[in-house]
């Protein structure tokens, strides 16, 4: 099982946590939630987690939670600029369908 980070997101999350001042990296899970019943949760992290699954690419930490990996096993986060918007992209095989909104997903 992996979970993956591209040079765009990792160089994002390192400027963020310079910015910050603390932090080893991010974590990466799932929520229920949203019209179609799972929705990413993305946040910065001080310290790893025993019971997470690490993954390090280009200098950066991605932490996993066990039970999220199931949903998230093969993704890749992006972190892409397109016109005035900017963020994260989660690029996951396992997604079958997402809303309309682009909030939430299904396996």
């Amino acid at each position: 099982m992996a979970v993956s980070l591209t040079e765009a997101a990792a160089r994002h999350v390192t400027k963020y946590l310079s910015k910050r001042g603390k932090g080893v990296g991010v974590r990466l899970g799932v929520k229920t939630t949203g019209c179609s019943g799972l929705a990413y949760k993305l946040e910065y992290v001080d310290d790893v987690a025993p019971e997470d699954a690490l993954f390090e690419q280009h200098g950066v930490k991605l932490m996993v939670d066990p039970k999220s990996l199931a949903y998230i096993d093969g993704t890749e986060l992006d972190y892409v600029r397109e016109g005035l918007n900017e963020g994260f992209r989660f690029s996951n095989p396992n997604e079958r369908d997402r809303c309309g909104c682009g909030e939430s997903f299904r396996i």
